[in-house]
């Protein structure tokens, strides 16, 4: 049977949801942390010459106002910054009425997203500014083991291992390799390069764990890291002033796994100890670092910036929420590319390349007022529904739908779960997620909505006021919950336990 092709035209209506470039922009700028927004600013400076950043000066309120007071602008006068991709005579025009609107004067990014003064001065740089302010990082635990192991005393064939071994040391402080792991997988990445001898590699090891700070690095386990940290204090006799090093010794060379089960008469049999002398040597091991690596370098936690203050007003008997000052209100659009888009005798390719870059900017501006203003509705409906939880704290949390604050402030669920994402408010509770105000949850016997975050809280609360020489089980937990209404199973409560690590009974019980 013969086929044929032909080719044929027709048309059909159909409904799509495309998302354009700066559909997504918004989007992404939305789910930005504070940080993050601050580095895309950074970049968007160093890319786009029409963005400048404006130092901060005079009061917040009298940003947009000229020298005698008046606004630049009239409240009803907007600034457009239109046209395709392009860049078509008729961009062109539009771009030449920003004249019309002002001459020096910037649009800025400010809290009304009106126009601001001009911070150039013919001398300084914005750009140059704020990257000369940008704080330097810090240098890594690799970088700051380096530099000291150029000052330690040893032969060139010691201490070429012992550059190798520090490049082998993780964030922790750790060697996680056995030195004969080392060699092996230094020789395969060093080709034909001759390693030192075995001996050598031992030597630098020592050496690395007796004289590099901080002290406990280069160790291979846990009990070599206290180990490595209790010989420094005995180096210190000011340090080592309090401790019974002979003790201490003992009880992390023979007893780590006793003391993590909480095993006190176990140990005390074995060492000759009563049980309140073991518990002062546990208490001062306790003030040793198991993770020594994570005192140098950016592995750091990363400090958190609220998004939103909460606090009570007495006089309203309500609680205001205030937006954090974030970097985005210094940003502004240059008079003066406006004065060449307005020059008849500018070419069409420089006025292409600025009307490009004026929108970009202009796109960027508003992706991050839009940002402000969702967090900030999306913030008001959680300090409604979680009144209780600011009144009375952790556990009067109610469960809260994401999809449920979509439909009253007339957004899809995927925009409130960008608004949240990575976001922190701080309360006079404290400093919270604020996706904590958004989780599912369980009804208690009396009717009353109780998030699973609220239930966490009442496990806590009941471990937390437990006797503490007889600590309750997983099973006795289940029967206190109960006698407050909430059912839970067994294995949820013991997930539960471990999710807030709390320890099981017998590490919790105290002698």
């Amino acid at each position: 049977m013969a086929m044929s092709m032909n080719q044929s035209q027709s048309m059909r209506m159909d409904q799509r949801q495309l998302l354009t470039p700066r559909m997504i922009q918004s989007m992404e700028i939305l789910q930005m942390p504070l940080a993050q927004l601050e580095e895309r600013i950074e970049q968007e400076l160093q890319q786009n010459p029409t963005l400048e950043l404006k130092e901060k000066r005079g009061d917040e309120k009298d940003r947009n106002k000229d020298e005698n007071g008046e606004p630049l602008l009239k409240d009803n006068e907007v600034l457009e910054v239109n046209g395709t991709d392009n860049g078509s005579e008729e961009d062109f025009a539009r771009l030449e009425k920003i004249a019309d609107y002002l001459e020096n004067e910037e649009w800025s990014s400010g809290p009304s997203f009106g126009p601001g003064a001009s911070s150039y001065a013919g001398e300084r740089d914005g750009k140059l500014d704020a990257m000369a302010n940008t704080a330097a990082r810090s240098g890594t635990l690799g970088e700051e083991l380096l530099d000291q192991w150029r000052f330690v005393e040893a032969a060139p064939s010691v201490r070429k291992a012992g550059e190798i071994l520090i490049g082998y040391i993780d964030a922790d402080g750790y060697i996680r390799q056995t030195l004969e792991e080392v060699v092996e997988q230094a020789e395969q990445s060093n080709g034909r390069t001759a390693l030192p001898p075995m001996d050598d590699f031992t030597t630098a090891l020592g050496l690395i764990q007796r004289t590099l700070d901080p002290a406990g690095v280069g160790a291979r386990n846990l009990r070599e890291c206290l180990l490595i940290q209790l010989a420094h204090i005995e180096q210190d006799p000011e340090m080592a002033e309090g401790h019974d090093l002979d003790l201490e010794r003992e009880l992390v060379r023979d007893h780590l796994k006793d003391l993590e089960m909480n095993r006190y008469p176990q140990i005390s049999k074995r060492t000759g100890r009563d049980i309140e002398t073991l518990k002062r040597a546990v208490a001062r091991l306790g003030r040793l670092h198991p993770h020594p690596g994570r005192q140098v370098g950016g592995d750091n936690g990363v400090a958190i910036t609220p998004d939103a203050i909460i606090t009570y007003n007495e006089d309203t008997g309500n609680y205001d929420i205030q937006m954090t000052y974030d970097p985005a209100p210094n940003l502004y659009i240059r008079g003066m590319y406006r004065k060449m888009l307005k020059e008849k005798g500018t070419d069409k390719t420089t006025k292409e390349f600025l009307t490009e870059n004026v929108r970009n900017a202009k796109w960027l501006l508003e992706s991050i007022q839009q940002r402000r203003s969702t967090i900030e509705r999306v913030i008001e409906r959680v300090v409604h529904h979680q009144r209780d939880f600011f009144d009375k704290g952790a556990e009067f949390l109610k469960p809260l739908p994401m999809i449920q604050v979509g439909e009253e402030l007339g957004i899809h669920v995927a925009t409130v779960s960008r608004a949240v994402a990575e976001k922190h408010i701080q309360t006079p509770k404290g400093i919270f997620p604020l996706r904590r105000f958004f989780s599912g949850g369980t009804t208690t016997e009396d009717g009353q909505d109780m998030s699973w975050d609220a239930v966490k809280e009442k496990l806590k609360t009941i471990v937390n006021e437990e006797d503490k020489s007889d600590p309750l089980s997983d099973d006795q937990i289940v029967e206190k919950l109960n006698e407050q209404g909430i059912e839970l199973a067994r294995r949820t409560v013991a997930k539960y336990r471990k999710l807030l690590n709390l320890p099981t009974a017998r590490q919790r019980k105290e002698y």
